[in-house]
């Protein structure tokens, strides 16, 4: 990881960027010649190394990720795809075999983390490009921002469990007619259909996602890991489960020294209790 200078370090690769604001992080796809695609092995391993570098790192406490140049991602190499070579190429074995040990590791990689990835979508995001956005726990567009499930266009479906992320954030009807048709929406429509929760100048894309990074960098890190795994939950168990893990979690959070902090931050220490009294 870079230092708060922003001077790459050997993780990068040359094909991502990791650098340091302070407590936020910064992931930034950095492979023009094929527009930050993802699937191949240079790209993908050390996006993957970045990811784990960032959850290793308990200073971090927000993560930004986007894209340099005029695209986010534009998901898989279509190149590669089009000559079936790489992870693309032999029969269907082999190529199931590649999907699991290669591009399904940046899902497994964003699953792990703890801290809030915000995602600052600069372009196009497209295929595998897309599944990434929506593996964010947020999403700002630039006004340039293209987001297109377009699997079905090539005759093939999402092989990174993209369809999983986006039915979460989209919602069954929007998830399936996004699937379905593999159109691509503006940063405006996105936000129409609730799939960003802004639109701003590309320009101002960055400032704006670092600006919401260090607002969630501010508060207590530890709570904002545990409400992220709620959050990660929330749908996925019923409700008596979903209790009994706020209770676990928050008996933690009232026990702990950051609470007490944050607490006796907003309204001022606790009184100290009274000392025995002494005897006359």
């Amino acid at each position: 990881m870079s230092d708060a200078t922003g001077t790459p370090c050997s993780e990068d690769a040359g094909t991502v960027r990791l650098e340091r604001r302070g407590a936020v992080a910064i992931l930034t796809l950095d492979a023009p010649r094929t527009r930050n695609a993802v699937t191949d092995p240079p790209v993908l391993n050390a996006l993957v190394a970045a990811l784990e570098a960032v959850g290793a790192d308990r200073s971090v406490r927000a993560l930004v990720l986007t894209g340099a140049g005029k695209a986010f991602s534009a998901g898989g190499n279509i190149h590669d795809i089009r000559n079936r070579r790489g992870m693309f190429g032999g029969p269907a074995d082999q190529v199931r075999n590649a999907y699991r040990d290669g591009v399904q590791r940046i899902p497994r990689a964003m699953a792990a983390l703890e801290v809030p990835v915000i995602a600052a979508i600069n372009g196009a995001a497209y295929g595998a490009g897309c599944d990434l956005v929506f593996m964010c726990d947020l999403r700002i567009a630039g006004e340039s921002a293209r987001i297109s499930s377009n699997f079905v266009k090539l005759g093939l479906i999402s092989g990174d469990g993209g369809l999983w992320f986006l039915s979460r954030v989209a919602g069954p009807a929007v998830a399936a007619e996004l699937a379905f048709t593999g159109r691509a929406v503006s940063g405006a429509e996105a936000l129409a259909l609730g799939l960003v929760s802004r639109v701003v100048p590309d320009g101002d894309l960055l400032p704006a996602a670092l600006a919401l990074a260090g607002e969630i960098a501010a508060n207590p890190p530890e709570a904002v890991r545990m409400t992220k795994r709620m959050l990660q939950q929330a749908g996925r168990v019923d409700l008596p489960t979903m209790l009994d893990m706020a209770a676990a979690l928050q008996g933690i959070c009232h026990a702990g020294e950051e609470s007490r902090l944050a607490i006796a931050a907003a309204v001022g220490p606790a009184p100290q209790a009274p000392g025995p009294k002494e005897e006359k």
